[in-house]
């Protein structure tokens, strides 16, 4: 597991900050007899170098101690302040890029993912299961998603050779090939490891059909095993599916609204708003 060496480098710089100001306030204690709030405002002016105005160190030992001080601990403080800030831009650097590539994701679905999933469903003996539970409404909640994100890592996908037409599907994605290529070179899908899989899984599915000169003329064994990768592709399209959609309903209502009106896993549905 690998750790976010802003956060990493944030934790040790207040863990040090925290020991310098407790062990300064003590010490300013002991040394100046002073209060608990007095020591402790000696130690914070000294660390932020704003000065000490009508209360200040008097003993010698207090202002060798305060020294000391600034030299362990502004260094700390600045530290603090840098990684925090650090953070801050980090993050907002971090929600820019999902904002675009959510974009990415949603030009995804229009030209490809949509009809993908149809030709999935209606491949899939199982699909009334998982249409019932993708009948997403406008009154869904963060919670609802979550439920059916966890109801569908746990489903069954499958694909019913004898109602797949190989034909069509490979004819569907070459169509579309050169589109996933270009997604596929976009260096800041690395920042959305689900997504860039989905497209490995789909283009891994792609390439496949192409090899295949007449892929409704295959025999069992290797039908099965491209139903092996269309299964692959069709899990991860259905769970980004969802999330894509939440976060549509969240941040775009007008977008989520047509994503409903075809949504691939109501029959009923219709862009046509009556």
């Amino acid at each position: 597991m690998t750790h976010d060496p802003i956060r990493f480098r944030l934790t040790i710089n207040l863990m040090i900050f925290f020991a310098v100001v407790i062990f300064g306030t003590l010490v300013f204690i002991y040394l100046e007899n002073r209060s608990f709030i007095d020591a402790f405002y000696y130690v914070i002016v000294t660390i932020a170098t704003v000065g000490y105005g009508d209360v200040h160190p008097i003993t010698t030992a207090g202002k060798v101690f305060a020294i000391l001080l600034i030299i362990a601990g502004v260094g700390t403080f600045l530290g603090v302040i840098a990684n925090g800030t650090e953070i801050m831009l980090s993050r907002r650097e971090k929600l820019i890029l999902m904002k675009k590539l959510n974009m990415v994701i949603g030009v995804f679905f229009s030209e490809v993912g949509t009809k993908l999933i149809r030709i999935f469903v209606d491949s899939d003996p199982n699909s009334e299961e998982i249409r019932k539970g993708l009948n997403i409404t406008e009154t869904w909640t963060h919670q609802d998603f979550q439920n059916v994100s966890e109801h569908l890592k746990k489903f069954q996908y499958d694909i019913e050779i004898s109602k797949s037409e190989f034909g069509s599907l490979k004819e569907f994605l070459l169509m579309r090939r050169d589109f996933l290529v270009r997604l596929l070179e976009n260096p800041s899908l690395l920042e959305h490891e689900s997504f860039t899989n989905l497209l490995r899984a789909v283009f891994h599915l792609t390439e496949e059909l192409a090899y295949r000169e007449d892929p409704n003329q295959l025999p069992q064994s290797d039908r099965r095993h491209i139903a092996g990768d269309m299964i692959r592709a069709y899990h991860l399209l259905v769970q980004e599916w969802v999330d894509y959609m939440e976060y549509l309903k969240v941040n775009y209502p007008y977008l989520f609204s047509l994503a409903m009106r075809t949504n691939p896993f109501d029959r009923q549905a219709s862009p046509i708003v009556e």
